[in-house]
């Protein structure tokens, strides 16, 4: 019996009526007013100067959690609305208000942290021995290290105030600029109107032209607003700048390793291992563009199918390829995973107003998640549901955990995806059906250990470079453009021809606000994900428990802490990334194997 999954969310069963829901309304009024309950506690609130003040600090961690998990499900619902409908401008002006609650909310926030920070060092130990407070030691440290990295309470507030108008309307300025972009492109003799994401998903369409077609005018819709674009990403870089050096911060990636509990030291053994191992993936570019008659690849080529076995997988086949492959994994994963196709928590439908890309985001106090992409029927898209899925089953494994021990970073975030989109792709090139299927399938493995040493190492050099210069002043749309470009080239070891030089306007990951250099963790969570998977491999499906245990511990330690205590692993060492880099070599010479004459 062939299931019928729904293509289409259903977010109504938060919020019912949408951006017009008089429900969501009182719920953004209920989040203000708790953000107020806790600014009183906190402002009630003396340092703790023995163990049995204990109790007052959980009754203030209570309130956090509530805060938090009110406006974590507010921004959820905002974050579903306007990427289903990117001309929703109700929704777009409820994030407004959300953004102001937040920033009411950050002084409050930093205030608790400055109190944990004056804690007297002998009773704040004391006060973590206590068995209400001995849970959130974790968060508790990491609070009161903070606080000595911070400005003084009033000029943290002035920040948080000034980030509405300013740092968080900026990012808020790109989905402005991007929400009624088309592009137009030939197809089968016919011009379509199309938006970014629905030109992006040509990528890998089987007509050259067509591929060429769609990367051109993305670059021409993209250069007509070029000023417009640059401008957005200056000041939004120029904020964060000012308050790095008002914190006395030189090193710009000091806050992103901050929020992802990691070394320097680890990204760049990381980095250092992939720059050392890039020949064998340079020559896998190579190989395909002379498959497609060039000497180098060409940017809109990358996802050009190689064999006729890259026939469209329609959503129900796609949805039924990943459970029979959860399934192999873990009972748990696959029960997860059926649930979210069954009850609706997917938008998948490729139609028109969406926003590009993909994103899960979860959805607290139901704690449920929602998984937002355009699905088009491609073995990529099929990954990328994986990939979504995993985010969404880390938040499932997490539900036992108490709230304040779940805010996991990005990272490790992207461990629990591609970890699951690991466990599709390599299952389904042991079960290929012929030799033109296993070329396909493994060509996509190889496309994404691409995408995660290549395409994001040159998002992090791009980024590093440009937060140097935009130190000195204002970066011109055109020296934006040459930046990525050389970026792209040294990414990429000589690997390319074409480049894509708007790139850093078309990729809403440049103007997150909520986590700068959104690139690197994506790399660090393939490579560690990959440890991760060939243990599962080794020990079957009794590993999902283990598994699930490792998820749980993700937001109460370091990444290195948790690579020694689930992995026995020094990840701060090349040669642990090198062990994960082999296993993608492997890919490709077996692809190459294949698919030479």
């Amino acid at each position: 019996m062939t299931t019928n999954y729904p293509e289409v969310w259903d977010v109504e069963v938060f919020f019912e009526g949408g951006s017009t829901s008089p429900q969501f309304v009182a719920h953004l009024e209920h989040s203000a007013n708790l953000v107020q309950e806790l600014q009183q506690l906190v402002n009630a609130l003396a340092i703790p100067q023995t163990a049995s003040d204990a109790i007052h600090i959980v009754q203030v961690l209570d309130k956090v959690k509530e805060v938090r998990q009110h406006l974590a499900q507010a921004g959820a619902f905002l974050s579903c609305l306007t990427a289903q409908n990117i001309k929703d401008k109700e929704a777009l002006l409820h994030l407004g208000k959300l953004s102001a609650i937040y920033a009411e909310s950050a002084p409050t926030f930093e205030k608790l942290r400055q109190i944990v920070g004056q804690i007297e060092g002998t009773v704040f130990e004391q006060l973590l021995a206590t068995a209400e407070l001995a849970p959130f030691a974790f968060i508790l440290t990491e609070w009161r290290e903070a606080s000595k990295e911070s400005l003084s309470e009033e000029e943290e507030a002035i920040i948080s105030a000034l980030a509405v108008d300013g740092y968080k309307s900026w990012g808020e300025m790109y989905d402005v600029l991007i929400s009624d972009m088309r592009v137009e492109v030939e197809i089968d003799g016919e011009v379509k109107s199309l938006s970014v994401g629905q030109a992006n998903n040509l990528s890998s369409h089987k007509d050259p032209k067509v591929r060429k077609a769609a990367f051109e005018a993305i670059e021409k819709a993209f250069t007509a607003r070029e000023d417009f674009f640059a401008k957005t990403l200056n000041h939004l870089a120029g904020f964060r700048l000012s308050v790095y050096k008002k914190r006395g911060w030189d090193n710009v990636l000091k806050e992103p390793l901050t929020i992802n509990r990691m070394k320097e030291e680890t990204l760049d053994a990381m980095w250092g291992a992939i720059t050392e191992r890039k020949a064998t993936f340079t020559r896998y570019l190579t190989h395909k563009a002379q498959m497609l008659g060039d000497d180098k690849l060409k940017w809109y080529d990358f996802d050009a199918p190689v064999t006729e076995a890259t026939a469209k997988m329609d959503y129900q086949q796609g949805a039924a390829f990943i459970l029979k492959h959860f399934g192999r994994f873990g009972a748990e994963l696959e029960a997860f995973s059926r649930t979210a196709f069954e009850d609706g928590w997917i938008e998948a439908e490729d139609r028109d107003n969406k926003k590009p890309g993909g994103f899960c985001t979860g959805f607290p106090l139901s704690q449920q998640s929602r998984i937002f992409m355009t699905y088009s029927g491609s073995m990529s898209n099929v990954s990328t549901l994986a990939h979504e899925l995993g985010h969404a089953f880390h938040s499932y494994a997490l539900r036992p955990v108490h709230p304040l021990n779940t805010s996991y970073a990005m990272n490790v975030a992207e461990t629990a995806s591609t970890f699951a989109e690991m466990i599709v792709a390599d299952a389904a090139v042991a079960e290929a059906q012929s030799k033109e299927e296993k070329i396909a399938l493994l060509e996509d493995k190889v496309q994404r250990s691409v995408a995660f040493f290549m395409n994001i190492h040159a998002r992090f050099l791009f980024e590093t470079r440009f937060y140097e210069e935009r130190k000195n002043g204002l970066v011109s749309a055109q020296r934006l453009n040459m930046l990525m470009e050389e970026a792209q080239r040294e990414a990429y070891a000589g690997g390319l021809g074409e480049t894509h030089p708007h790139f850093w306007a078309t990729k809403l990951h440049f103007y997150i606000t909520g986590v700068p250099f959104y690139n690197f963790p994506y790399t660090f969570g393939y490579l560690f994900s990959l440890s991760i998977y060939a243990k599962a491999k080794e020990e079957g499906t009794g590993f999902e428990e283990k598994y699930i245990a490792l998820l749980r511990d993700t937001a109460v330690m370091t990444v290195e802490d948790l690579a020694m205590k689930h992995l026995g692993e020094d990840i701060t060492k090349r040669e642990f990334w090198l062990k994960g880099i082999a296993l993608c070599e492997q890919d490709v010479e077996e692809f190459i194997a294949l698919t030479t004459a």
